[in-house]
């Protein structure tokens, strides 16, 4: 089945990098990616040969890309598979909430070297120099110091994906993460889009937190991180 005759959801990555982030994308018909500096996801326009021939084409040796997709991803040769993990995504707007005396701010590219900071701590996922230019990111300071902070990263169709949920461990149990989701969701529907996000199927408390948020999980999809051979 082709990309393009499925939901938008299916293949988010691809989705994204042909829809409202097609600015974004590096390369063409048969593999796209974003640049490296942005985050290291990619995908493809199907499983054939060409495609990951002209995905191959895009990545430095021994670099490696990450793939959402449907079905498990059998990588030929000059690929090697670091990682194939079931993934969850779900879908829906979290339940409001509010910190009395917690001040929320819009981060931008002065920030940086704080978000990569509490990223390095927190380990929420890929994020690099440029993640921020994807969409809003706000955060939460203790004494100047991030402490906290969420954003939207990959946006396929008329949705946008929340992403790098990070707190830092001083400063856990405060409803921080919460309170940043429901912030960044509402800028989210405010636009006329719906919130959805990704989590490892594994992780069944930050399931059932989100599953308390009001989010629901959508499907499941194959997270796989191929990297270069030579």
């Amino acid at each position: 089945m082709s990309v393009r005759e499925i939901h938008p959801l299916d293949r988010p990555i691809w989705s994204a990098l042909t829809t409202r982030q097609s600015h974004l994308a590096l390369g063409g018909a048969q593999a796209r990616r974003f640049p490296a500096e942005i985050g290291p996801f990619a995908d493809m326009a199907d499983m054939s040969e060409a495609s990951f021939a002209a995905l191959g084409e895009l990545m430095a040796p021994s670099e490696y890309v990450v793939l959402f997709t449907p079905e498990k991803v059998s990588a030929p040769d000059g690929f090697k598979v670091l990682l194939a993990k079931s993934g969850e995504q779900m879908v829906g707007t979290p339940a409001e909430s509010t910190l009395s005396g917690v001040e929320i701010v819009t981060l931008g590219a002065d920030d940086v070297p704080a978000m990569m900071a509490l990223v390095d701590l927190t380990k929420p996922g890929p994020f690099g120099k440029r993640t921020h230019e994807l969409g809003t990111f706000l955060g939460i300071r203790d004494g100047g110091e991030l402490v906290a902070m969420t954003g939207e990263r990959m946006k396929p169709g008329n949705y946008t994906e929340m992403t790098a949920v990070c707190v830092h461990p001083s400063h856990r149990g405060r409803g921080y993460a919460q309170a940043l989701l429901s912030a960044v969701a509402r800028q989210i529907v405010a636009r006329g889009e719906i919130p959805f996000l990704h989590v490892f199927s594994d992780n069944t408390s930050a399931i059932a937190l989100y599953k308390r948020q009001g989010m629901e999980i959508r499907r499941s999809l194959e997270v796989t991180v191929l990297q270069k051979q030579g």
